[in-house]
Protein backbone atom coordinates (compact mmCIF):
# COMPACT_ATOMS: atom_id res chain seq x y z
CA UNK A 1 0.00 0.00 0.00
CA UNK A 2 0.78 3.72 -0.51
CA UNK A 3 1.35 5.75 2.49
CA UNK A 4 1.15 9.29 2.00
CA UNK A 5 2.63 11.39 4.93
CA UNK A 6 3.70 14.23 3.31
CA UNK A 7 1.69 16.17 0.41
CA UNK A 8 5.36 18.62 -0.79
CA UNK A 9 8.59 17.13 -1.19
CA UNK A 10 9.81 20.11 -2.87
CA UNK A 11 11.98 17.61 -5.48
CA UNK A 12 9.85 18.51 -8.26
CA UNK A 13 10.45 22.48 -7.69
CA UNK A 14 13.24 21.82 -10.56
CA UNK A 15 10.96 20.43 -12.66
CA UNK A 16 11.52 17.11 -12.63
CA UNK A 17 9.80 14.20 -11.25
CA UNK A 18 10.43 10.79 -9.77
CA UNK A 19 9.26 7.58 -11.78
CA UNK A 20 8.09 4.46 -9.40
CA UNK A 21 11.24 2.61 -10.31
CA UNK A 22 13.39 5.94 -9.20
CA UNK A 23 15.02 7.76 -11.99
CA UNK A 24 13.88 11.33 -12.39
CA UNK A 25 12.11 12.54 -15.66
CA UNK A 26 11.30 16.13 -16.63
CA UNK A 27 7.32 17.08 -16.03
CA UNK A 28 6.92 17.38 -19.84
CA UNK A 29 8.32 14.16 -20.54
CA UNK A 30 6.39 12.00 -22.75
CA UNK A 31 6.21 9.44 -20.27
CA UNK A 32 5.33 11.40 -17.79
CA UNK A 33 2.50 13.63 -20.11
CA UNK A 34 0.75 10.31 -20.40
CA UNK A 35 0.39 8.96 -17.08
CA UNK A 36 -0.40 12.81 -16.41
CA UNK A 37 -3.12 12.61 -19.08
CA UNK A 38 -4.65 9.12 -17.52
CA UNK A 39 -4.70 10.95 -14.04
CA UNK A 40 -7.06 13.92 -15.95
CA UNK A 41 -8.87 10.93 -17.37
CA UNK A 42 -9.78 9.70 -14.05
CA UNK A 43 -10.30 13.09 -12.39
CA UNK A 44 -13.19 13.69 -15.35
CA UNK A 45 -14.42 10.19 -14.56
CA UNK A 46 -14.66 11.32 -11.29
CA UNK A 47 -16.43 14.15 -12.49
CA UNK A 48 -19.02 12.32 -14.12
CA UNK A 49 -19.57 9.83 -11.59
CA UNK A 50 -21.30 13.01 -9.62
CA UNK A 51 -23.97 12.68 -12.70
CA UNK A 52 -24.45 8.76 -12.80
CA UNK A 53 -25.69 8.04 -9.06
CA UNK A 54 -29.03 6.61 -10.25
CA UNK A 55 -27.77 4.42 -13.14
CA UNK A 56 -26.18 2.18 -10.14
CA UNK A 57 -24.45 -0.38 -12.56
CA UNK A 58 -22.31 2.28 -14.47
CA UNK A 59 -21.42 4.21 -11.77
CA UNK A 60 -19.86 0.77 -10.15
CA UNK A 61 -18.13 0.16 -13.62
CA UNK A 62 -16.59 3.64 -13.25
CA UNK A 63 -15.34 2.80 -10.04
CA UNK A 64 -13.78 0.09 -11.01
CA UNK A 65 -12.19 1.99 -13.85
CA UNK A 66 -11.58 4.76 -12.02
CA UNK A 67 -9.03 2.00 -9.44
CA UNK A 68 -7.89 0.80 -13.09
CA UNK A 69 -6.82 4.13 -14.25
CA UNK A 70 -4.47 4.08 -10.88
CA UNK A 71 -3.01 0.77 -11.92
CA UNK A 72 -2.83 2.19 -15.42
CA UNK A 73 -0.78 5.16 -14.51
CA UNK A 74 1.58 2.84 -12.20
CA UNK A 75 2.40 0.65 -15.26
CA UNK A 76 3.57 3.86 -16.93
CA UNK A 77 5.46 5.43 -14.42
CA UNK A 78 7.23 2.21 -14.16
CA UNK A 79 9.35 1.66 -17.43
CA UNK A 80 10.46 -1.94 -17.95
CA UNK A 81 14.33 -1.91 -17.85
CA UNK A 82 17.03 -4.61 -18.64
CA UNK A 83 17.57 -5.12 -15.20
CA UNK A 84 14.93 -7.02 -12.75
CA UNK A 85 12.93 -4.56 -10.17
CA UNK A 86 13.09 -6.01 -6.64
CA UNK A 87 9.73 -5.81 -6.37
CA UNK A 88 6.86 -6.81 -9.01
CA UNK A 89 5.70 -4.12 -10.88
CA UNK A 90 2.10 -3.51 -11.51
CA UNK A 91 1.21 -3.89 -15.24
CA UNK A 92 -2.38 -3.87 -16.47
CA UNK A 93 -3.31 -7.33 -17.47
CA UNK A 94 -5.22 -8.60 -20.33
CA UNK A 95 -8.30 -9.63 -17.56
CA UNK A 96 -9.03 -6.00 -17.06
CA UNK A 97 -9.41 -5.60 -21.02
CA UNK A 98 -11.83 -8.35 -21.15
CA UNK A 99 -13.31 -7.49 -18.26
CA UNK A 100 -13.99 -3.54 -20.35
CA UNK A 101 -15.31 -5.31 -23.67
CA UNK A 102 -17.89 -7.33 -21.48
CA UNK A 103 -19.13 -4.27 -19.78
CA UNK A 104 -19.47 -2.66 -23.11
CA UNK A 105 -21.35 -5.29 -24.80
CA UNK A 106 -23.35 -5.32 -21.58
CA UNK A 107 -24.53 -1.68 -21.78
CA UNK A 108 -24.35 -1.78 -26.01
CA UNK A 109 -27.11 -4.16 -25.82
CA UNK A 110 -29.58 -1.90 -24.22
CA UNK A 111 -29.06 0.65 -26.78
CA UNK A 112 -30.87 2.41 -29.83
CA UNK A 113 -29.10 1.47 -33.18
CA UNK A 114 -27.01 4.23 -34.34
CA UNK A 115 -28.26 5.42 -37.10
CA UNK A 116 -25.44 8.89 -37.76
CA UNK A 117 -22.35 9.91 -35.27
CA UNK A 118 -23.33 10.94 -31.81
CA UNK A 119 -22.40 14.87 -31.04
CA UNK A 120 -20.80 14.90 -26.98
CA UNK A 121 -23.97 16.14 -25.63
CA UNK A 122 -27.44 15.34 -24.20
CA UNK A 123 -27.78 14.83 -20.62
CA UNK A 124 -24.80 16.13 -18.26
CA UNK A 125 -23.77 12.65 -17.31
CA UNK A 126 -23.56 12.17 -21.08
CA UNK A 127 -21.49 15.34 -21.86
CA UNK A 128 -19.22 14.39 -18.67
CA UNK A 129 -18.72 11.64 -20.16
CA UNK A 130 -17.90 12.20 -23.60
CA UNK A 131 -14.98 14.81 -22.52
CA UNK A 132 -13.80 11.71 -20.24
CA UNK A 133 -13.47 10.16 -23.66
CA UNK A 134 -11.62 11.93 -25.75
CA UNK A 135 -9.70 12.46 -22.73
CA UNK A 136 -8.99 9.03 -22.60
CA UNK A 137 -8.59 9.20 -26.30
CA UNK A 138 -5.32 11.83 -26.25
CA UNK A 139 -3.79 9.59 -23.00
CA UNK A 140 -4.03 6.44 -25.61
CA UNK A 141 -2.27 8.62 -28.45
CA UNK A 142 0.03 9.60 -25.70
CA UNK A 143 0.76 6.14 -24.64
CA UNK A 144 1.44 4.97 -28.59
CA UNK A 145 3.96 7.87 -29.40
CA UNK A 146 5.72 6.91 -26.23
CA UNK A 147 5.78 2.99 -27.20
CA UNK A 148 7.20 4.01 -30.73
CA UNK A 149 9.80 6.11 -28.85
CA UNK A 150 13.64 5.14 -28.62
CA UNK A 151 14.28 3.14 -25.50
CA UNK A 152 10.78 3.35 -24.15
CA UNK A 153 7.93 0.36 -23.82
CA UNK A 154 4.15 0.55 -23.24
CA UNK A 155 3.00 -3.09 -22.50
CA UNK A 156 0.36 -4.07 -25.17
CA UNK A 157 -2.00 -4.66 -22.48
CA UNK A 158 -1.90 -0.92 -21.33
CA UNK A 159 -2.69 0.35 -24.76
CA UNK A 160 -5.26 -2.07 -25.42
CA UNK A 161 -6.84 -0.81 -21.82
CA UNK A 162 -6.88 2.75 -23.11
CA UNK A 163 -8.69 2.25 -26.35
CA UNK A 164 -11.62 -0.40 -24.59
CA UNK A 165 -12.06 2.32 -22.43
CA UNK A 166 -12.81 5.09 -24.86
CA UNK A 167 -15.09 2.80 -26.65
CA UNK A 168 -16.82 2.05 -23.17
CA UNK A 169 -16.84 5.87 -22.37
CA UNK A 170 -18.86 6.46 -25.56
CA UNK A 171 -21.34 3.62 -25.11
CA UNK A 172 -21.79 4.74 -21.64
CA UNK A 173 -22.14 8.20 -22.38
CA UNK A 174 -24.88 6.73 -24.99
CA UNK A 175 -26.69 4.89 -21.87
CA UNK A 176 -26.72 7.85 -19.90
CA UNK A 177 -28.49 9.79 -22.66
CA UNK A 178 -31.48 7.35 -22.46
CA UNK A 179 -30.27 4.37 -23.53
CA UNK A 180 -29.07 6.68 -26.40
CA UNK A 181 -32.56 7.85 -27.47
CA UNK A 182 -31.57 11.44 -26.39
CA UNK A 183 -28.56 11.45 -28.07
CA UNK A 184 -27.63 14.12 -30.34
CA UNK A 185 -27.00 13.36 -34.10
CA UNK A 186 -24.66 14.83 -36.27
CA UNK A 187 -26.34 15.71 -39.32
CA UNK A 188 -23.56 16.19 -42.32
CA UNK A 189 -23.78 19.70 -44.03
CA UNK A 190 -27.06 20.54 -41.71
CA UNK A 191 -25.96 24.05 -41.84
CA UNK A 192 -24.35 24.94 -45.32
Amino acid sequence: MVKLNKIYTRTGDKGTTALVSGPRRLKHDLRVEAYGTVDETNSSIGVARLYTKDMADVDAMLFRIQNDLFDLGADLATPETNEPPAWEPLRIVESQVTRLENEIDQLNDKLEPLTSFVLPGGSTAAAHLHLARTICRRAERLMVELSVSENETVSAAAIKYANRLSDFLFVAARYANDTGKADILWVPGQNR
